[in-house]
């Protein structure tokens, strides 16, 4: 029979090696399922900022879209040679509403495109000489 201390011994390297197994698994499996759930989370997290983003962008080009249309009707009667200026304006910036990407997020441009509507609606702001107002606010939902 083997002595205590060759018995110790053995039996503390078994534990060793079978202790840096089980480390060595659990750890794998513990990392497979943070990735996984982790990847599950950052698709639900950026859908919902996706949809945030989307509707706020949305909002602010039919508010253009609106504004746009609003003016067009109340400058259209009008002659001289500045409503036909404004008019102009108006209409460059309904041909970039309806020209814009509402079906392709991933669209390259989507960015540039929006900014030359933004600066559009100011330069037709400056020709009205309107203050600019739009504001997009949660509290503003449609009820019926």
């Amino acid at each position: 029979m083997a002595a205590p201390s060759q018995l110790f011994s053995a039996v503390v390297c078994i534990s060793t090696d079978a202790i840096s197994l089980v480390v060595g698994r659990f750890r794998g499996e513990g990392y497979q399922e943070g990735f996984t759930e982790g990847g599950h989370l950052g698709e639900t997290e950026g859908r919902r900022y996706g949809l945030v983003n989307g509707a706020k962008i949305g909002s602010e080009v039919s508010f253009y879209e609106g504004f746009a249309y609003t003016w067009k009707c109340l400058l259209q009667n009008n002659q001289d040679v500045k409503s036909s200026k404004r008019l102009k304006a108006l209409n460059s910036l309904l041909a970039m509403v309806h020209d814009f990407p509402y079906e392709n997020p991933t669209y390259d441009k989507l960015q540039e495109d929006l900014e030359k509507m933004r600066a559009k609606f100011k330069q037709i702001c400056s020709l009205l000489n309107v203050q600019p107002a739009f504001q997009n606010l949660k509290s503003a939902e449609m009820s019926f």
